[in-house]
């Protein structure tokens, strides 16, 4: 994960940052008190206080103003750089586990994960959106050690990714953050492994 998200913009006159800003809110809170199934988009409307119609003049529909609402959690900040492989990926990991952990997060990502089973062209667009960001710049971050010689030059940036999606959402999922910093210390000596490793030589 992360997914850094906006809302989309809408056709019309000018929309009101703030009312964005209470159906994200009231959003949050429902996934986080009743559910991602009872999030429905009259019960956000009820919490803001507003009418439906204005959260469908900025979202089609509930899966999108969760995805906003969820991935939005994420600033779209990436780690800084600091020049220590083991230092860098530590720091993602511990950015993916925090994101996932998130109260409203683990809420919503089952309910969206059965929901992107039945629309793999929507899983793909959001893939798109939010994950071929991360993932360049991981592969930036990778090629920078690669000049340093600690990683390899062709190293498999796409495990890398993968290998911390997946492991840092299945624990926020089972565990959030119970245990975190024994768990991403883990993650990273994982992810520094392959970071090391050449492809040429697994192909061999």
């Amino acid at each position: 994960m992360p997914a850094s998200a906006t809302p989309r913009p809408a056709p019309g006159r000018p929309r009101d940052p703030l009312v964005d800003d209470r159906i994200l809110t009231a959003t949050e809170e429902l996934l986080v008190t009743e559910g991602y199934q009872a999030t429905t988009i009259a019960a956000v409307a009820r919490r803001a206080g507003i009418v439906a119609t204005s959260i469908y003049r900025r979202w089609p529909g509930k899966r999108e103003l969760v995805e906003d609402t969820v991935f939005g959690l994420d600033t779209g900040a990436h780690p800084v750089p600091t020049g220590d492989l083991h230092a860098d990926l530590l720091a993602w990991t511990e950015l993916f586990l925090a994101t996932a952990a998130h109260p409203a997060a683990r809420a919503a990502i089952p309910g969206l994960l059965a929901d992107y089973h039945g629309d793999q062209a929507l899983y793909h667009r959001l893939l798109d959106r939010g994950e071929r960001p991360t993932i360049d710049a991981l592969r930036e971050l990778l090629a920078a050690a690669a000049a340093r010689g600690t990683a390899a030059p062709d190293c498999d940036v796409e495990a890398i990714f993968e290998i911390l999606r997946g492991a840092t959402l299945l624990r926020a999922l089972t565990h959030g953050l119970e245990h975190h910093a024994e768990f991403c210390e883990r993650i990273t000596r994982a992810l520094v492994t392959v970071a090391r490793a050449s492809t040429a030589a697994n192909d061999g």
